[in-house]
């Protein structure tokens, strides 16, 4: 698919691929779904479960200061509130797709076709769930907290970087492989860079697509993203609290910012598997920085991640990371998982290739090297937490690495 102006399309071209038509309905149908599932499992269940208690103890925590049937009124509540967000990325999603056999008629709003309803799995409905619960990291003020100490060693590289160029050199170049909301990618086009972001997953595209280009206003939307779980909940307020998205209005916001001076860069988005897009031939050295946040621990091969980096980085340009070693495909290789009847003869096609392997954080600083980077910085340990509620009874954080590499210019 190819890339856009502030907001991705293709997808026109994509619906005509059956396996791709199924990928990207099963994510508009999983945000269809969402309300009907969350309210099954979180308020449903335990309504079964309660009145399952002896009549003593249900009538017990029925009354105050329990109320605990009115707590899951309010959970019900909750998650209607996060359905109607759900709802409006499926409105744009299935504009921005403009499928022929979408049933639409008058004023009435786009639907998923028939055929399609229904289709999304366990595995899809789970992610948009977390996809909805990550507004709060990426479009929440509250969540400013995480994205400071995640997208600060980025800023800051950047900026070094930017004041060792020429005065009148073109605004930088930022490649942000999986892009997720889209959140960095806006960042960097607010402070005069030329951004782009990729992201591979339709559930992240249809999310970000809505809040960068259709929402209206900032904190239109309430969500509440501790209110799937009654675990280690210190109180039942923190369990139901509910937070504004987005904190900010993107179109409002650079539109203020270069009424007041500021030089404004560009964004875009591209939906497509990294290694196959960037692998391409218009994409070599074209670009002045690669920002990785949470992203090459997401790589089967790390090798063919860095070499893909180094292949679209300009001489002199930056790869900077942050985040963790969380290796998704542990246990769950791509491909023949290695097995004897694996006869290892595949063609290149991205991100599923088969075959996968897991460094630890020193060994990928010397694969770093040994693809042919030089290091510029590295700082390990730096406390990064990922969707934390931190008034939650359990506290999980990264100690993330962090570290700065570039391309070298050539030598004759």
């Amino acid at each position: 698919m190819e890339e856009t102006e502030q907001q991705w399309k293709g997808v026109e071209n994509a619906i005509e691929d059956p396996e791709e038509a199924r990928v990207i309905y099963c994510a508009l149908d999983s945000f269809v779904q969402y309300g009907r599932i969350a309210h099954f499992n979180c308020t449903h269940l335990r309504r079964q479960s309660f009145y399952a208690l002896p009549e003593a103890h249900w009538k017990m925590l029925a009354a105050p200061p329990f109320n605990y049937l009115e707590t899951l009124d309010k959970v019900d509540d909750a998650i209607k509130s996060n359905a109607e967000l759900a709802r409006a990325i499926v409105r744009v999603g299935l504009v921005n797709f403009q499928p022929e056999d979408a049933t639409q008629g008058g004023d009435a709003e786009p639907m998923i076709p028939p055929r399609w309803r229904g289709c999304a799995k366990r595995l899809d409905i789970d992610k948009a769930r977390s996809t909805l619960r990550q507004f709060y990291r990426d479009w929440s003020a509250e969540g400013k907290y995480e994205r400071d100490i995640c997208f600060g060693p980025i800023f800051r590289a950047l900026e070094a970087q930017k004041k060792s160029r020429p005065k009148d050199a073109p605004p930088m170049r930022v490649l942000v492989p999986g892009a997720g909301l889209g959140r960095l990618v806006f960042e960097l086009c607010a402070k005069g860079y030329v951004s782009e972001g990729n992201e591979i997953s339709y559930h992240q595209l249809l999310a970000s697509s809505y809040i960068l280009n259709c929402v209206e206003k900032p904190g239109q939307h309430t969500i509440y993203p501790w209110v799937h779980t009654f675990s280690n909940h210190s109180t039942r307020d923190n369990h139901l609290r509910s937070y504004a998205v987005p904190d900010v209005h993107c179109a409002t916001e650079l539109t203020r910012l270069e009424e007041e001076g500021f030089p404004i860069g560009e964004m875009s988005m591209t939906a497509a598997d990294f290694l196959c897009l960037y692998s391409e031939d218009h994409q070599a050295e074209a670009f002045d920085a690669v920002a990785c946040v949470f992203f090459l621990d997401t790589a089967p091969n790390l090798i063919r991640y860095l070499e893909t980096i180094f292949y679209c980085l300009k001489p002199g340009g930056l790869l900077i990371n942050h985040g963790p070693l969380l290796w998704h495909f542990e246990n769950n290789a791509p491909g023949g998982h290695g097995h004897d009847d694996d006869e290892g003869d595949y063609d290149t096609t991205g991100i599923a290739d088969p075959g996968s392997f897991e460094l630890s954080d020193d060994e990928v600083m010397a694969l770093v090297q040994k693809v042919g980077f030089e290091i510029v910085s590295r700082e390990t340990g730096i406390e990064s937490p990922y969707l934390l509620d931190r008034e939650s009874m359990l506290q999980t954080v990264y100690k993330a690495s962090s570290w700065v590499a570039c391309k070298p210019f050539t030598t004759a």
